[in-house]
This record gives C-alpha cells, structure tokens and sequence, in this order.
C-alpha cells in the first residue's frame, strides 16, 4: 500500500530533521521526505498538518502477561495498546507463565506477535531456568528462537557465582544481560525509605539496595567483560554510579521508568496503591537527578515499565497490592511533559523513546537494521504521527489495555498529559489510527 503523510513536522531525533515535509511510503519503506518523487500515485492521504511524524516509539520495558494469561487474550489487547500509544517496537521480561526459559515458547509467543501486526515484539530469554538463579538457560538455543538478551526480571540472583558464571557465558558469546539493580536482602519492603515511609508505617527499601547490587554488577562487568543493560535506575547515587561506570568505558547501558520520573514517595498520598511501582517512588532529590541523568545521557532510554493488573491484584491495601502499572499508552505523552519541564527540544524529549533505546537492541534489529527508531529514506516505515496540542487525561476506562490502574489517573495526580497518537503505521501498515 502507498501512503502519502503531508504537511507533517517530521522530527527525527537520530539526524537532527526537524521540518515541515512530505513523507512517501510505498512496500513498507519510506520512500521519501520532503517532496513525493514525480508519478507516485498514493492509495491514501494523510492530512498531518499541526502534528509531529515521527518514528514508531521503542519501549525497552513492557510486560505483556503472555504466555500465562491467553484465555484473557492479554497479547492482543496490549499490543493494540501499545500501538495506540505508538509504540511500534517493545522488549517484553521473561517473567511470563511458565518463564521463558524454553525456544518453543519464545517462537509461539513471536509468531502470535506477528499474526497480529500490532507491533514488533523482542522478548528477553530467561537468564536462568525458571528464574530460580540456579541453574543457566541455554542462551544459545533461546538467542535462535527469537531472544535479544536475558534477563532475571524482577527475580534477583542470590548466588553471585551463578551472576558471575552467567555473565562471562554471556560475553564469550555477545550476548547482553539484562538486570535490574537491587540486593534480594536489603530490597523486601513495600515503599521507598525515608521519613513517608516512616510515617506512614511501610517497611522501606533503601538506597544501598540499588547501589550495593550496582557495585557487583559492576564489578562482575569488569572482570568477565560482559554487556550489561541495566533496568529501571531510581536513585540518585544509581545515576552517580552508572556515570562513573559508562566514563570507564565499560558496556554498560540503562533505563528510567516514566513512574520514577515524574512521581515522588509523597504521591502515595492516603496509601493510594496504584502508586505500588517497582522500584519504589523515591524522594524528589533522585526524581531530579533522574531527569538530568536522562537529558545529559547518562541514562540511555525511558520506558513504560508497564504491567497490566486486575482490581482483584490492585484494589488491596497499600503492602499488600501487587507492584506494577499500566503504561504503554502513556510512554509518548510523558516523555514529552518531561522534555517541556526541563525545557528541551522536541527532538531531545523524542530521543529517549525513538533513537537511544535502539542503540540497546541495535545487535538484534535483523532486517530492521539501520533505520530502526529513524526516519530515513529506504527504511522501514514504523512511524507514529502524533497531536501535540492535545491535552488529555488518564482516564482508565479508556485506556484499551486490560491494565486500568496507573498512578497517572485524574484520580491519583490530576494533571493534564500533553500529545496523543493519531497515526501508528508498521511496517506500512496502520496499526492504529484514531477516530478523533
């Protein structure tokens, strides 16, 4: 199919265009920008005048609840979400049921992925059977099947010798493992430590248990010389520790939740459980410092971290509900807010969901090649043409993923989300096209 996109602002962070163009697609590549080329007959028009074309988002963190969750068919739904939010590509944790320790598990969950076209779908391989932090996976076999990299998701490894063993595997083969920092012993409460936890009687997770499960990885990179990506920083001294570490010159990259970045220990408010996230909402001193850490690079990408629950697993008292918030839908809107409250140009508050997170999974792209996360002439056609006038809110009954509960509801903060997808193409194909 041929699409003509006119009198967008084409912005695309990874070449710096930021301009009024035409953009042309024909056999699910982008043909041209700027002018159509002379005899192109489009099969449809695309008004974009006022919105922004740019490339389908890249969420390094979303949780799909499949396999496990098929009879509710959470795939479709959260893959239609994401491309309302117009996320066009996502890496999906291997903490699914059972866990995605096995190559026929990855290849069903890719081929369902596909017959949908909903979006492009790069699952993480479980780092080791069944998460237990025992034995290894068969990286090799996994990596076939469809893995990117793998990862221990929220299940931390207790042993370091098995951290160790599995990360000089990895590296011998270039691999990436993917981790999130926090020490199993000193990470078991239920909200951020500091005088609101304190008060409100919550048992707190302190900064060391980022920092010391840093510390190791750390360590372990340097010794073994594995890829390391690390998931959902949360803390100020985090960010020192990674700055450090990357000014090294060690293989090491990270990520920020959109939960983390804009939301502080004091919004849990009344014990307001959909504001029960992992990491825990810490002060705003490490909001502050994870927004300057993203705007500067030290953190490579800003992710949705989203996880889609029932009532029955959220609407319980505050320790009790279980972690976690809807929010693909989201991921385009925050990035933008963040990018106006630190006064930053479209382009930079675009680049942490388009071209930075594509330099994590570049080595795993296949036919995506070069022209992931851009606009370029003769790449793929994953593009996301978006409103920027639009203020809305997070209304859950709107939301099209199964997950209602986010802490970015009316409801929870109150304030408006500035941009909202009108166009997701993939590969050429609409994805998602609003009805406003």
């Amino acid at each position: 199919m041929k699409i003509l996109i006119q009198n967008g602002r084409v912005v695309d962070p990874a070449s710096g265009r930021d301009e009024t163009a035409d953009v042309a697609i024909a056999a699910g590549r982008i043909v041209t920008i700027g002018r159509a080329p002379e005899g192109f007959a489009p099969d449809r028009r695309v008004d974009a005048q006022g919105w922004v074309v740019m490339p389908g988002l890249v969420d390094l963190a979303a949780r799909l609840r499949e396999p496990g969750h098929e009879h509710e068919g959470m795939l479709e739904s959260e893959l239609a979400a994401a491309a309302a939010g117009g996320v066009t590509s996502l890496v999906c944790p291997p903490d699914t049921e059972p866990v995605l320790d096995e190559p026929g598990l990855v290849e069903m969950l890719k081929f369902r992925a596909r017959q949908l076209s909903r979006c492009r779908l790069f699952p993480l391989g479980a780092l080791t059977q069944g998460l237990r932090g025992e034995v290894l996976t068969e990286m090799a076999e996994l990596t076939e099947a469809g893995c990117i990299g793998f990862s221990q998701a929220e299940v931390a490894i207790r042993d370091t010798q098995v951290l160790q063993r599995a990360m000089l595997y990895a590296a011998t083969y270039g691999y990436t493992v993917w981790l999130r920092p926090q020490d199993p012993w000193l990470g078991k409460g239920v909200a951020a430590s500091g005088p609101v936890a304190t008060r409100m009687g919550l048992s707190g997770v302190p900064v060391s248990a980022e920092t010391v499960a840093l510390h190791t990885i750390i360590e372990l990179m340097r010794s073994t010389g594995a890829r390391v990506h690390l998931c959902r920083l949360s803390s100020a001294a985090g960010v020192d520790v990674v700055r450090r570490a990357k000014a090294e010159g060690l293989k090491l990259s990270c990520d920020v939740s959109i939960n983390n970045l804009h939301l502080t220990d004091v919004d849990i408010g009344y014990f307001d459980s959909s504001m029960r996230v992992v990491p825990p909402l810490r002060q705003d001193r490490d909001r502050q410092a994870l927004r300057q850490g993203l705007a500067d690079g030290t953190i490579d990408a800003l992710v949705s971290d989203h996880l889609p629950l029932s009532a029955d697993e959220k609407t319980l008292p505050f320790a009790e509900a279980v972690p976690g918030a809807t929010g693909l839908e989201l991921l385009l809107s925050l990035a933008l807010k963040w990018g106006q409250d630190q006064g930053l140009s479209m382009a930079q508050a675009l680049a942490p969901i388009t071209s930075r997170p594509v330099g994590v999974i570049s080595s795993s792209l296949g036919s995506l090649g070069a022209s992931a996360g851009r606009l370029v002439e003769g790449g793929v056609a994953d593009v996301c043409c978006f409103d920027p006038q639009v203020q809305w809110q997070a209304l859950p009954a709107a939301l099209r993923s199964q997950g209602k509960h986010t802490p970015f509801a009316p409801s929870s903060t109150g304030f408006a989300l500035p941009g909202q997808a009108r166009l997701t193409l993939v590969a050429g194909t609409v994805a998602y096209e609003s009805a406003a």
